[in-house]
């Protein structure tokens, strides 16, 4: 048999305009000692798509239309689109295991990071998206204009079942609208997932007919997956409005699942373990990526970070983030590649992690209204406990919408006088 080579070129091509249908990646590309840029961003496309490291007899002249091509280098980062056909539709899975899957480990980069990738409509339109949205969350909740209160149950482990369901109905009452377990709870014989939910939900119940506003408790149903899906089944007959799911840990299969499933459940996702492998502003996958992922695949809600709190992320990044999942279109920046999302719901972004009732300002200022302002700490450690670490924490989205300064506000509220005195000495 005479064998057919795979030109390298075919893989190169600064001239090529990319089709309305191509799948685009954006790169940055730090090649290996003594390799040219070129050279480094031609082995991703071939890899990434029908290439190998070696010339082989299978290869047929009819594959070269399905070629991966490296069409733009701009210094270290390389744009390279990628035809639909190369993807199988309605599969995340498949996707990343093309664009993100050898490449990273390849000798001749020395670094490699995919900061973004742009839909076509064709495998757009093959995902559910999000089942509620940032307007299916706010009917649910009836909350129009403001931003959602949430809170984790703290200490994340270790609270019996009455405990737990205690605390979160303090929450529920002070002012909270989302009560939700922490990413390693799950269904531990101290708090074991059955029980937690009914009791917790019965919490909620209770909050409701006290407070006249809608409750909502995110368990975590995280779990290997039939046993996941389970559990929300059990959330659904039990009169719960939402689940939340460990996105990276669990596989976006598994969520792919949960979200194609007939429940009436809203999802939300938390981002455990993202930053193993997103930090790193030189090698591995942006968060950017995980978002377009997590909105495509139908998630209602995302922790995009705080830039305030706890947690790595500047204002320009979680910015960013934060238009990617909320806006219909995005427009290109430097690490980020425009983005008409069609069809596909909006997802409502979720600020978590180290804030305490004087960052609410900035949050809102900086990341707008269609936000959940989550605070576990920062409302279970009001010295005067959790209602009134939550009744704090409300008061002060009232102030800023209000465009009252907190410390304003906090002169004829003493539930936030007290906070922003406690917070003020920690940080």
């Amino acid at each position: 048999m005479k064998q057919q080579k795979m030109n390298s070129s075919k893989f190169l091509n600064l001239k090529y305009k990319p089709k309305e249908s191509d799948l685009i990646c954006l790169f940055r590309v730090e090649p290996a000692r003594s390799v040219s840029i070129k050279k480094a961003a031609e082995t991703v496309a071939l890899e990434s798509s029908i290439g190998t490291w070696n010339e082989v007899t299978t290869e047929k002249k009819y594959m070269q239309d399905l070629a991966a091509k490296v069409f733009s280098i701009k210094g270290n980062m390389v744009k390279i689109a990628y035809p639909a056909a190369l993807f199988e539709k309605g599969n995340a899975p498949n996707i990343l295991s093309s664009i993100a899957g050898n490449i990273f480990g390849m000798k001749v980069v020395k670094n490699l990071r995919l900061e973004d990738i742009k839909i076509p409509k064709a495998i757009l339109n093959s995902f559910y998206g999000p089942k509620f949205g940032i307007k299916g969350v706010r009917k649910m909740l009836k909350v129009k204009n403001r931003p959602l209160l949430g809170t984790i149950i703290k200490p994340k482990l270790g609270l019996r079942t009455q405990d737990h369901a205690e605390v979160a109905y303090e929450a529920w009452l002070g002012g909270c609208d989302i009560v939700k377990d922490d990413e390693n709870l799950a269904s531990q014989k101290f708090n074991e997932f059955e029980e937690r939910l009914a009791r917790s939900l019965e919490a909620a119940n209770k909050a409701e007919e006290q407070t006249g506003e809608k409750k909502a408790y995110l368990i975590n149903v995280t779990a290997e997956t039939k046993e996941m899906m389970k559990r929300a089944q059990l959330v659904e007959d039990l009169g719960g409005k939402y689940v939340m799911i460990d996105i990276v840990t669990a596989g976006f299969a598994a969520v792919q699942s949960l979200r194609e499933s007939d429940f009436k459940l809203a999802i939300h996702a938390h981002r455990a373990m993202h930053a193993a492998f997103t930090r790193n502003k030189k090698h591995g996958i942006s968060m950017m990526v995980l978002a377009d992922i997590a909105r495509l695949i139908g998630v209602d809600q995302l922790h995009i970070g705080t830039v305030v709190g706890k947690l790595e992320g500047t204002l320009k990044e979680v910015s960013e983030l934060c238009e990617e999942i909320e806006k219909k279109k995005v427009k290109e920046t430097k690490l980020r590649l425009s983005q008409d999302w069609g069809k596909i719901k909006p997802v409502l972004a979720v600020s978590s992690g180290g804030l305490h009732p004087g960052h609410v300002p900035y949050l809102i200022k900086h990341l707008g209204k269609d936000l959940v302002i989550q605070m576990g700490g920062g409302i279970h450690g009001h010295p005067s406990g959790t209602l009134r670490g939550a009744i704090a924490a409300r008061q002060a989205i009232d102030a800023t919408m209000r465009s009252i300064s907190l410390k304003k506000y906090s002169k004829n509220h003493t539930e936030l006088k007290v906070a922003l005195e406690e917070w003020e000495k920690k940080v």
